[in-house]
């Protein structure tokens, strides 16, 4: 028996050729099976465009009564969105200044705003140096008519749509004031609302920011106001406090931008990636820092979403701030603005965003929903770690988790039966007529005396509510007559009953506090605007004094960020 012994190279060449060859085969079929589904996927899409264009069509020519078309379309546009996620939506030509206001927090208007009340419609804010407060429009004005058109059982969306206009353009109001009826004529304007209220200097020498949206100049705001800080302090400014607190994010680019006053020229901040690889992007900082050393806290809360939560996150992966408060929203998802035919818009999540870290905190999977349709959160075996610059461990899934937290502090129900009822909003107008001036912003304060005259002014007013103890009790009372348990049940049912509702009389001063916070919230903006409601509403914050101990404690700081 002869054999023949082959060189191991030619081996191995051989092998390595019939290995390319069926990868070959393996690229060609698969790209055969990829171009085969983007068929089917193309198939699809005409058949049932088709469909719906019968269905539509045919509704229109057979239904029994007559439609809107324009209506009906954009019910079977909303709903069909509906299915993806919160921020995917159609935008009618309409509805464009509503996002330019969204967007940009410019329109053509007045500059106040509005709310309904009784059955009217009341402004709640002129804002300083807008046309409304120019004209001499106050809080508390009934607004009966706008342009000749009446107001009165109006609602406020209705009203809203009269105000609005171009800027330039005439308006004439007709408005109720304590039960005389003035008009004012002015001319609307285009409206920029401040994304940056306040800014000031507070104890210890440490500085205060509040950035309420990620509107146009956002990260010009903040560097002017941070300059300014610095100037008026004469570089003696310990320490910085950025308030993201209910800042609902908004333009990426200027989260980018403020990270940048703090963060040196050069370093990744956000990536948005989504199914179109070419339009893929890294944001960078583009400049040098302004100040590289000043230590931050960023206070955040649940209603800190987006851009906020780049500005906390990115600063956090930078080990740059200590972020306080308590978990952000968990909103991961980037929207681009897409036009369509007949001046219409749609908004589409076309990305994540990923921050320095290399995590994405969007906490709701909207791709995966239960048998009812509702969305759920990333569950925690889904999290994962990631690693700050210093290596202190921080999870993607569900937010910015602060580096500490602070436990929210929620309103009583009487509290809330307070301020929906228009309580505090009415007992304020009425504390303005008596009373033309009060001390500053940061000295007035709601004393015992102003809080019994507040007790004096319910006595009249319906400001029922229902804890939720007493509604636990009303669902145990129906499940037990449901079950027919004993009288005994029933008996002890209504003594509790009575127990509660005699607790609930005291609940004016076991609140007190609470109360006094929203009078003096109401009652100074109408003295001294939104800047003095700030300024007041300082003077009481937990979460602020916290913040400012630690920017005050530079060995807890850096212990905390591991320096």
């Amino acid at each position: 028996m002869f054999g023949v012994s082959l060189p191991t190279n030619l081996i191995c060449n051989f092998m390595l050729h019939k290995r390319i060859s069926l990868l070959i085969i393996a690229l060609i079929v698969l790209s055969f099976n990829l171009n085969a589904q983007e068929e089917d996927k193309g198939f699809e899409l005409s058949k049932n465009l088709e469909i719906f264009s019968s269905v539509y069509k045919n509704l229109h020519l057979n239904y029994v009564d007559d439609i809107n078309p324009g209506e009906l379309m954009k019910t079977a546009i909303d709903a069909m969105l509906a299915k993806l996620d919160p921020y995917t939506n159609y935008i009618p030509e309409s509805d464009i200044e509503d996002v330019k206001l969204q967007l940009m927090g410019q329109y053509g208007g007045i500059g106040a705003l509005i709310h309904q009340q009784d059955g009217k419609v009341v402004i709640s804010e002129p804002y300083e140096g807008l046309p409304a407060y120019k004209a001499g429009l106050r809080a508390g004005d009934i607004i009966l008519e706008v342009n000749g058109q009446n107001a009165i059982n109006k609602n406020s969306d209705q009203v809203r749509e009269f105000l609005r206009g171009q800027a330039g353009s005439d308006i004439k109001i007709k408005v109720n004031r304590n039960g005389k009826e003035i008009e004012k004529s002015f001319k609307r304007e285009e409206i920029t609302l401040q994304n940056l209220p306040y800014y000031g200097m507070l104890k210890n020498d440490i500085g205060y920011i509040k950035l309420t949206e990620f509107t146009k100049d956002a990260a010009n705001n903040v560097l002017n106001a941070f300059r300014d800080l610095k100037k008026t302090s004469n570089n003696s400014i310990k320490g910085l406090i950025l308030d993201l607190r209910g800042n609902g994010g908004g333009l990426l680019t200027d989260a980018v931008g403020i990270v940048n006053i703090f963060v040196d020229k050069g370093q990744n901040i956000v990536s948005t990636k989504g199914k179109i690889t070419e339009k893929n992007q890294t944001f960078k900082t583009m400049y040098p820092a302004t100040d590289l050393d000043i230590p931050i806290v960023v206070l955040v809360d649940n209603f800190s979403a987006s851009a906020s939560e780049i500005v906390a996150g990115s600063l956090q992966d930078l080990d740059r701030a200590i972020v306080m408060g308590q978990r952000t929203f968990g909103k991961g998802l980037v929207q681009n603005i897409i036009p369509l035919t007949y001046n219409a818009q749609m908004k589409v999540t076309v990305s994540k965003y990923y921050i320095p870290s290399g995590r994405c905190i969007q906490a709701i999977d909207y791709s995966h929903r239960d048998a009812d349709g509702k969305a759920s959160k990333v569950p925690d075996s889904l999290k994962t770690a990631f690693k700050t610059k210093g290596g202190r461990i921080v999870y993607d899934g569900f937010g910015i988790e602060p580096d500490i937290e602070i436990k929210p502090e929620y309103a009583s129900p009487l509290t809330i039966a307070i301020i929906t009822k228009f309580h505090a909003f009415n007992f304020a107008s009425e504390f303005v007529r008596n009373n033309p001036t009060i001390p500053s912003a940061k000295d007035f304060k709601i004393t015992d005396q102003i809080y019994n005259q507040f007790i004096d002014y319910l006595k009249d007013k319906d400001y029922s509510y229902s804890t939720i103890t007493e509604r636990m009790l009303k669902e145990l009372e129906e499940t037990s007559n449901k079950e027919k348990y004993s009288d005994d049940i029933a008996k002890t049912i209504e003594e509790l009953k009575a127990k509660i509702e005699k607790d609930k009389k005291n609940d004016l001063i076991k609140f007190k506090d609470d109360i006094k916070e929203i009078l003096l919230s109401e009652i100074v903006v109408r003295y001294y605007n939104q800047k003095g409601r700030i300024e007041s509403l300082l003077q009481i914050d937990k979460e602020v004094d916290k913040a400012i101990n630690l920017l005050s404690n530079p060995t807890e700081y850096n212990k905390i960020l591991g320096k």
